[in-house]
């Protein structure tokens, strides 16, 4: 999926930065954390001290945390940053400062090494960020039929030097930090004066900036203890829910309005549902109640310092169920006193705070805005505290999310953003598709087929979402569309947003996911020429099932040497999962996004059927198979979703006598 940037220029500077910086640091290792736990479970039970000790099994735990949990980190990374080949670069290159800080070669026998995370997240992303600029440097170059020869040798041999890179410069620096971090922090415990961070990740956490602190710092040293101790304390450090706990007992206790109604319910959702963010309006309507966080954390940290509880694994999110599934054998009464004695603690200061202070004018709605603003995005569980909680975010990027991300979502995107364009809002309005697996927590409202809305809500949280039960004729789009109109027009949007309303000039483009979207109408012709031809074309379809007509779509794709026969096996894959009608009695095949490799070239064939067939009890009377292989075909399924949304267009389809008609009611559609 291409990163695409709003118009819309970023306020907050620096905090705004560090905010995203943890953001990313955060996707590399939340992903990973079923790698965690995985591991702490098998470092509890069969090491020689565990529940269960077991030699063989308990082998495991060094080779997990050494190898596989770095690269899995690092893969992750490079993945966010050039896909499958970034991670795949990525992960070869971390291998070297892994090799570098664990090996016998390097630390001698009877040196002991530090688990490779923060080597991981920096060689996942540095190395897949170099792979992709110097791809780049002969992008469109390569003659055709050396692209795979080129690609895979190009990315063998930058993920070796990547590797020996690594293990020779950037082992020293790792070392060097290493060291550096872990002797601060042995100062600290052993002073029993590790209570200090609390003034700084209690604050942290309400401004989203503890991300940066707790996956860019905390969690690698805490591993490289765990490793040592079998547990870490520093995996407390901001993961414990008791300060959130008692500000919001206190809220219920000696609060007042709205705060006071809707505290109860955020304190369930805060303490066993993990979700930290709760809390963060009800500090920001009364500031000083940091110093109940505060007081809180540093309390909890303290009592757990001092009694010698740890975690096994990061606790993720922050539940006290998830706390207590890392919490090592020999810490349970002492992670329970540290969440008791740190909630007891933020109570009773927030409680003085609310009872002797004056009562702020500010309102839990208008705290939240606040908590957003800082944020730089909306949340939907905190949202969900306001009076106004239908109210969605101001939007600016919009995305289709589909299994594939290349048929249903594509044409979805097309449609609304035709819409979009025909109301007069387009020039800051961004409309793109997406597989679900490649979703990223980035845009504003998220579209979906409603057989799919649970797998697409878990990458993205902050967005709006949207479930439709067909992605050409949904009446969603339009109350999109009305809400779009009212935060531009209606005065309920950013008053400080810029263009609120710019009516799109003639011949104006609306926003653009494919090279196809952007180019000329007459390069996009060409190329529409080349995916859809005159082979690809049966008008008399012979089928009479859905499973037949796949087949019979997927037979033209093969025949055109765009796919292998495996593909048109995904297509039927693809139709179990969900439907691919799309209404208007038109149904558009294609495989799943496991299937890519199976194609060859961007295709579309195109069937039209005497008798509609029976697709899953809808009509479908157009059957487009699709096969996308590079976004060449955006561009004429734009042209399938104008058609298809005009009656009179499908009408000239329907009486069309030969495949050249058909072509050229497509040339006719300007994309």
């Amino acid at each position: 999926m291409s990163t695409i940037t709003e118009a819309q220029p970023q306020k907050g500077g620096a905090r705004v930065a560090v905010q995203k910086f943890g953001t990313f640091l955060s996707s590399m290792i939340m992903p990973n954390i079923g790698a965690f736990i995985a591991w702490g479970l098998i470092t509890a039970l069969f090491i020689p001290d565990g529940f269960f000790p077991n030699e063989k099994i308990g082998s495991l735990v060094g080779p997990m945390v050494t190898y596989l949990l770095p690269i899995l980190i690092a893969y992750t990374g490079g993945r966010l940053i050039y896909d499958t080949r970034g991670g795949v670069v990525g992960a070869i290159a971390t291998m070297g400062v892994i090799l570098g800080t664990s090996s016998p070669v390097f630390i001698g026998e009877d040196g002991s090494g530090s688990p490779m995370f923060l080597g991981a997240m920096i060689c996942g992303p540095l190395f897949a960020w170099l792979m992709k600029k110097i791809d780049g440097l002969w992008a469109g170059k390569i003659k055709p039929g050396f692209e795979m020869l080129v690609d895979n040798f190009s990315a063998g041999i930058f993920a070796a030097i990547g590797a020996v890179a690594s293990m020779f410069l950037l082992t020293p620096v790792m070392n060097i930090f290493m060291e550096l971090a872990g002797a601060a922090v042995e100062f600290l415990i052993r002073n029993n004066l590790l209570f200090l961070t609390s003034v700084l990740i209690e604050p942290a956490k309400v401004l989203f900036l503890n991300n940066a602190i707790n996956h860019g710092v905390l969690t690698p040293l805490a591993a490289d203890q765990a490793v040592e101790t079998g547990k870490s304390v520093l995996y407390l450090l901001e993961a414990n829910p008791g300060p959130g706990l008692g500000i919001l007992l206190a809220y219920i206790f000696f609060g007042s309005g709205a705060a006071r109604a809707t505290a109860p319910g955020a304190a369930i959702i805060h303490f066993f549902g993990g979700i930290h963010e709760i809390y963060f309006p009800y500090v920001l309507m009364k500031p000083a109640l940091l110093v109940a966080a505060i007081g809180g954390g540093m309390t909890g940290v303290f009592i757990n310092t001092i009694m010698g509880a740890g975690l096994r694994s990061p606790a993720a999110p922050g539940s006290i169920i998830a706390v207590y599934a890392s919490t090592a054998s020999d810490s349970y009464l002492a992670v329970t006193c540290g969440v008791a004695g740190a909630a007891i603690v933020s109570f009773v200061i927030a409680g003085a705070i609310l009872k002797f202070s004056k009562q702020s004018e500010e309102d839990i709605a208008e705290a939240t805005a606040k908590m957003e603003a800082m944020k730089g995005k909306k949340s939907s569980v905190a949202g969900a505290l306001t009076a106004n909680a239908a109210d969605a975010p101001q939007i600016n990027k919009i995305v289709f999310a589909c299994d594939a991300g290349m048929g249903s979502s594509a044409m979805g995107a097309s449609v609304l953003r035709n819409k979009i364009k025909d109301a007069g809002f387009a020039g800051d309005i961004v409309v793109t598709n997406s597989a679900i697996n490649n979703l990223k927590d980035e845009y504003d409202l998220l579209v979906v087929h409603e057989d799919l809305l649970n797998r697409a809500k878990q990458p993205t949280p902050s967005a709006v979402h949207v479930a439709v039960d067909n992605f050409m004729a949904s009446p969603r789009y339009d109350e999109i569309v009305d809400m779009i109109r009212e935060q531009r027009t209606g005065g309920s949007a950013n008053a400080d947003t810029p263009s609120a309303a710019v009516p799109a000039a003639a011949g104006a483009t609306a926003v653009a996911t494919a090279p196809a979207a952007t180019a000329t109408e007459e390069t996009a012709d060409a190329e529409s020429n080349k995916i859809l031809t005159v082979d690809n074309i049966v008008l008399g379809g012979k089928a009479t099932d859905r499973d037949a007509s796949i087949d019979e779509a997927g037979q033209i794709l093969v025949a055109a040497g765009a796919v292998d026969q495996a593909y048109v096996d995904a297509m039927h894959e693809r139709e179990k999962s969900v439907s691919t009608f799309m209404g208007n009695g038109l149904a558009i095949p294609h495989g799943t996004n496991e299937a890519k490799d199976a194609i060859h070239g961007s295709a579309i064939s195109f069937i039209r059927y005497d008798e509609p067939i029976d697709w899953g009890g809808k009509p479908a009377k157009f059957v487009v198979g699709i096969a996308g292989a590079d976004g060449s075909h955006l561009g004429l399924l734009s042209k399938i979703a104008k058609i298809f949304g005009n009656k009179q267009s499908v009408a000239q389809l329907e009486q069309a006598t030969t495949a050249e008609e058909v072509l050229e009611i497509f040339g006719k559609v300007n994309s």
